[in-house]
């Protein structure tokens, strides 16, 4: 199988197929497209995500908080408590795991989130550390966003734009090189796109004006986050190469590596579904908190359509087999 996520037919024939006992209370069960489950409490709705932090070696605690507070935000919940799991390297010393420490705890103090356990070891076998986080938040019952609900001609809003995670990642693994091409402002411009990094707000904003469903494209990019939303509610998609917002430092260093900006771990934009009626009320919305955001296409009925129309020309949008993130690590 190819580095990154397991393919989605893997999931269906290996994975789902494994999953304990049913449970009544679980509203959302693991699926294509769904990066987190709905618990049902009585009062409230139990929120819970997990993701690791894999690709990247700097900053993965402002990393690890950040995407699993995504993934909760996206289904309306605000995110609250944090289990994280480090693993070091062989040769870690203390300040590492202090180092990994500090940016967990600035980053759950920024979101209003307590960290409440985990593990931590020394492992064998890595040549870095990896961090993987459990995110659970809570929402109200009429407040639940499920990420299967998008209908058929609903706008399809992105915000931010592609690629930030990974446009960030890389200008951190890659400085030194980077530098000596594009010079030292613009990596050090490339590399606070990290800091746009977190879809909390942004989610929280559109879920209350009235959206069908959101989604945060995080492995493979904008193009996965597309074919995951579609998956999740079986339908097709057309979407405009000339309105999906790619920044210029990611173009460069796409361009430079030779990488598909649409296929580029995206963490940091959010993806939603909405009706049409909703949709410039949302724009509107988030523009006035300083998140831009843009309508690049809509959802179709016909699933096997799922096309980009670039210089007026349509050609359909395959699936990446992996990120891009893993082409130069």
């Amino acid at each position: 199988m190819p580095t990154g996520k397991i393919p989605p037919e893997k999931l269906k024939s290996i994975v789902f197929r494994r999953l304990g006992i049913e449970d009544n209370r679980v509203l959302i069960k693991p699926g294509v497209g769904l990066d987190a489950t709905a618990i049902d409490l009585g009062d409230t709705i139990l929120v819970a995500s997990t993701d690791p932090i894999t690709g990247a070696s700097k900053h993965i605690g402002f990393y690890a908080v950040n995407v699993n507070a995504n993934d909760v935000a996206t289904f309306g919940a605000k995110p609250k408590w944090f289990l994280v799991t480090i693993l070091l390297p062989e040769d870690a010393d203390e300040a590492l795991l202090e180092e990994i420490m500090n940016d967990l705890d600035k980053s759950a103090r920024e979101l209003e989130i307590s960290i409440v356990g985990g593990h931590t070891e020394v492992t064998p076998g890595l040549n870095r550390p990896i961090v993987v986080g459990t995110m659970f938040g809570e929402v109200k019952r009429e407040k639940l966003v499920y990420s299967s609900n998008a209908k058929a001609g609903d706008a399809i809003i992105l915000t931010k734009g592609a690629a930030i995670e990974g446009t960030s990642i890389i200008a951190m693994e890659k400085e030194e090189e980077l530098k000596e091409v594009f010079g030292e402002e613009f990596v050090k411009r490339a590399k606070d796109f990290l800091w746009k990094i977190s879809v909390v707000k942004d989610a929280l904003i559109a879920s209350e004006i009235g959206v069908n469903a959101m989604h945060d494209p995080t492995e493979g990019g904008i193009t996965n986050g597309l074919h995951e939303m579609a998956d999740a509610s079986n339908l097709g998609f057309r979407v405009y190469w000339e309105r999906i917002p790619i920044a210029e430092e990611t173009k460069k260093i796409c361009e430079y590596y030779n990488l598909n900006p649409l296929a580029l771990i995206s963490s940091g934009a959010l993806m939603i579904s909405a009706p049409k009626e909703n949709a410039e009320k949302i724009v509107k919305a988030l523009k006035n908190e300083n998140i831009e955001a843009s309508v690049i296409g809509e959802f179709l009925e016909d699933k096997s359509v799922r096309i980009i129309v670039k210089d007026g020309k349509e050609e359909k949008l395959e699936q990446p087999l992996s990120d891009e993130l893993w082409k130069l690590f």
